[in-house]
């Protein structure tokens, strides 16, 4: 279960991978990219299919990034989610963020099982501060309903 400590640790590593940033720059991927490089983290972009994004190094997996990153966001589809944190944990990464419509339950228990943290069913956009206001809207909605973690 994801929990306010995890979210705040989560939050604190500075060096953090997004797998999943799109080549069109059209898709979420590529907005969380943006967005976390403007709130000042060092972010790295992982696409097995592109050399670039926005005339930065793209990396082809989190295992090309060995000793860079401390956390990964995943932005890719379920199926493609346990490999991914099977290389998240090869890599060393110890905190991955499933982003929504990215949870795998066989991904969860692999984290699980080998110490990695791992939230899931949030949006990191809600949490990395400062939130836009749309984000910070939809954390005050989900607070009046119970849906914020603890």
């Amino acid at each position: 279960m994801t929990s306010k400590k995890l979210v705040k640790e989560f939050l604190s590593e500075k060096n953090i991978a997004v797998v999943g940033v799109s080549r069109s720059g059209k898709k979420f991927g590529y907005t969380l990219f943006k967005d976390l490089k403007t709130k000042g983290y060092n972010v790295y972009p992982v696409n097995p299919n592109a050399a670039f994004i926005d005339d930065e190094k793209c990396y082809p997996s989190l295992l090309a990034l060995r000793g860079k990153v401390e956390a990964a966001i995943l932005v890719v589809p379920p199926f493609a989610t346990k490999e991914v944190v099977k290389d998240a944990y090869s890599a060393g990464i110890k905190k991955v963020w499933m982003q929504l419509g990215s949870e795998s339950e066989e991904a969860v228990i692999f984290c699980e099982e080998t110490g990695i943290d791992v939230i899931q069913n949030e949006c990191v956009l809600m949490f990395a501060e400062p939130a836009a206001f749309f984000h910070r809207a939809h954390r005050w909605v989900n607070g009046l309903v119970g849906r914020l973690p603890r």
